[in-house]
């Protein structure tokens, strides 16, 4: 054991900050070895959209966090609420037939703002968690109707569901599926409907059609009685702002129906506001049977998911009786739902998702049009308050850089450098900024993305990648 005399905390340097990170935090999704040698970036304070680091530097969060600070840092109204609650009740299980209220009235408020299909919530501690959920629920739901060899679930490849192992297998990234033997049993995969790569010169429609059909080509070869559901994002966030063609979700319903596979949709980064709409099923036009909703809930201020049940499966699950063996510590968690009501409450009281829909979305969708222009950059995608710019090494073509160059990652490091927080996936820049910005700030960060864009072309360039 260390005994060594450590500063305050209010007095550590940034090189102390990262000794001691390294020294003791494993973080995820992370080559510790590498983020060892260079040290984290230490995060301090933030305000509104914006953050500061420890060495004073300001940068502006075109990312909310990672999807999920919508309505900005610094929200007194939730600060309040979690303080209430704490003082009052800080904690109690919902096992034991035991509710507190904070649970059942955040249950109450988001049966108000869901679809009219959903009546009842499940909660759980995070997104991952309520995607395991949906697989423990699905088959629940089947063997209660006597069908429980309908126990297959189909997902996309490219898709982020989470990283337990129930919501890693569901996910489609490769990368994760080569570690820890996933995906589970039952689990497999269909393409994704992106368009950039796998359009084959096809218009955007005719594109979605075809994604969408290979779904039903999918059921057909595992047998329709052998399938359980189709869960999807409706926008793929991790996989990077993939925003499908208006065709594909559509086509996706009537397939589902047709065979009467459950629909799920992740709405864990789409849901409350993000597209334009409460959720982004109501954007793109589907009825989903399950929901899983995380991030947005509480603004990322306090951790809590869940999963929203449709009436069809709810019906079943209520009226069929037996224990359904599942769940959390800290489902319903009294504070986190104290911070849920709060935030749900303050994103209707400022209009939020209608502010997304009808003025800021289309104000962001105006400065990308502007930076589809820039030579490095092939497609210029956006939807309410996302988007994403695909980096290519041939405009006219379309043709894309080499991977090993990692161009999204030296576009990245730019963005760092000049105060703006844009994450790349490939070289794909992606944004996802909170819902409360300002003109003035979407103008603020499309200057500073451009910025970025010209520093990556003038690096690009000196390399010869072009």
């Amino acid at each position: 054991m260390n005994t060594a005399a450590k500063p305050p905390a209010n007095q550590r340097s940034t090189q102390q900050w990262q000794a001691a990170d390294a020294a003791h935090f494993l973080h995820p999704f992370t080559d510790f070895k590498s983020l060892a040698s260079k040290g984290s970036r230490v995060i301090t304070r933030a305000e509104n959209i914006y953050l500061w680091d420890s060495d004073g530097h300001k940068i502006l969060d075109a990312m909310s966090g990672l999807w999920c600070v919508n309505v900005g840092y610094g929200r007194q109204e939730l600060i309040d609420a979690a303080t209430r609650q704490l003082k009052e009740l800080p904690f109690y299980n919902s096992f034991f037939q035991t509710a507190t209220p904070p649970a059942i009235e955040l249950a109450e408020l988001l049966a108000e703002v869901t679809p009219p299909q959903f009546g009842h919530v499940f909660f759980s501690g995070s997104g991952s968690e309520g995607n395991d959920t949906v697989v423990r629920m699905v088959r629940r739901y089947w063997d209660l109707q006597g069908q429980p060899e309908r126990s297959v679930i189909i997902s996309r490849h490219n898709a982020y569901h989470g990283s337990t192992m129930a919501g890693a297998s569901l996910g489609g990234m490769s990368g994760m599926h080569a570690q820890g033997g996933l995906p589970i049993p039952g689990i497999v995969h269909i393409g994704q409907p992106f368009w950039f790569e796998l359009g084959g010169g096809m218009t955007r429609d005719a594109f979605g059609l075809e994604a969408a059909g290979w779904l039903e080509k999918k059921i057909l070869e595992i047998g329709a009685d052998k399938v359980a559901a189709f869960i999807g994002e409706p926008v793929q966030g991790a996989g990077g702002v993939i925003i499908p063609p208006a065709t594909y979700w559509p086509e996706i319903q009537r397939i589902c129906d047709k065979y009467g596979i459950l629909l799920v949709s992740d709405e864990v980064i789409c849901g409350f506001g993000r597209t334009g709409n409460w959720w982004g099923c109501e954007t793109f036009g589907f009825r989903p049977d399950l929901m899983t909703f995380a991030k947005g809930v509480t603004s990322g201020y306090i951790p809590l998911g869940g999963v929203m049940v449709g009436d069809r499966i709810a019906r079943v699950l209520i009226e069929r009786g037996g224990e359904f063996n599942h769940g959390y510590t800290y489902s319903g968690h009294p504070v986190a739902c104290a911070v849920g009501i709060a935030n749900l409450r303050l994103i209707q009281r400022e209009h939020l998702v209608d502010k997304v829909r009808d003025d800021l979305g289309p104000y962001l969708a105006r400065h990308f049009e502007m930076l589809a222009e820039h030579p490095l950059v092939g497609e210029a995608q956006s939807i309410g308050l996302m988007g994403a710019l695909q980096l290519v090494a041939d405009k006219a073509s379309g043709k894309t850089f080499d991977a090993v160059h990692e161009v999204g990652m030296l576009c990245r490091g730019h963005c760092f450098g000049n105060g703006l927080i844009m994450r790349a996936v490939g070289d794909r820049m992606i944004i996802a900024p909170p819902l409360v910005m300002t003109h003035a700030q979407i103008d603020e960060m499309a200057a500073l993305i451009r910025r970025c864009l010209d520093l990556t072309l003038a690096d690009v360039k000196a390399r010869r990648w072009l």
